[in-house]
């Protein structure tokens, strides 16, 4: 349990320090910034490349979001739930944190610039609503937890489940930044919150609760339509 835990944390650092990263050091840099598209990728490549790396000791999840949806599916014990919630919360704060020193080396830089922590209203990159906000990390987290389900299913092929995923989280960056800079995971929204404070702090609630929301529903959804009889083979051919 130990190793598993330390990978969730591990993991989840990556995510916040690549992902936010990109956001902060990189998106926006004079003449070469990476811009959106390249934030989304950083993303989705800090989950691709930790799924692989760490997933055969954790699962790899990373994400508050992912253990609770992937306990609703019936593949994650209840017993696991918080443990995996606190190590990735941790991961994200310790993340951030490091992300916050390499930030401050440069001048001007203040955390009033966002940090890349998620929020909505005049917090939001595109000014979108709580509604707008809230809907979007539901059904953002929502497809994300079906993917993931999907692509790890024991009848889904072999080796390619970091793949999807990491190619579904860039997808939905892609997506939703402008409408709340992207959470679907309450771990990476801690994390810069914890930094900047004020009104990040305030509006936390929302990326913990909407993303849980959508898992969960896409957890029992799964569960209740797609999963169906895992020992049968599927149906090929003509029947007799």
């Amino acid at each position: 349990m130990f190793a598993k835990l330390s990978a969730e944390l591990i993991g989840t650092l990556w995510l916040v320090l690549g992902g936010c990263g990109s956001a902060v050091l990189a998106a926006a840099f004079p003449d070469v910034g990476i811009g959106l598209l390249g934030v989304s990728l950083a993303f989705g490549l800090t989950v691709l490349t930790g799924a692989y790396a760490l997933g055969p000791i954790s699962g790899a999840h990373f994400n508050p979001a992912v253990t609770v949806g992937l306990w609703a599916g019936g593949r994650f014990p209840a017993a696991q739930v918080g443990p995996y919630i606190i190590a990735q919360v941790v991961g994200g704060v310790l993340g951030a944190g490091i992300l916050y020193v390499i930030a401050s080396g440069a001048p001007g830089f203040s955390v009033a610039d966002g940090f890349a922590a998620n929020g909505f209203g005049e917090h939001s990159p595109g000014q979108y609503s709580m509604l707008s906000g809230a809907v979007s990390e539901i059904v953002m987290t929502f497809m994300f937890l079906i993917v993931i389900l999907g692509a790890t299913h024991l009848r889904a092929p072999v080796g390619f489940a970091g793949l999807a995923i990491g190619l579904a989280l860039t997808l939905i960056h892609l997506i939703s930044i402008p409408v709340t800079n992207t959470s679907v995971n309450p771990a990476r929204s801690t994390g810069p919150a914890v930094f900047v404070g004020d009104w990040a702090l305030s509006q936390l609630w929302l990326f913990w609760v909407m993303p849980i929301v959508g898992a969960a529903l896409a957890g029992f959804v799964y569960r209740s339509l797609f999963e169906g009889d895992i020992e049968k083979p599927p149906v090929t051919g003509r029947q007799t």
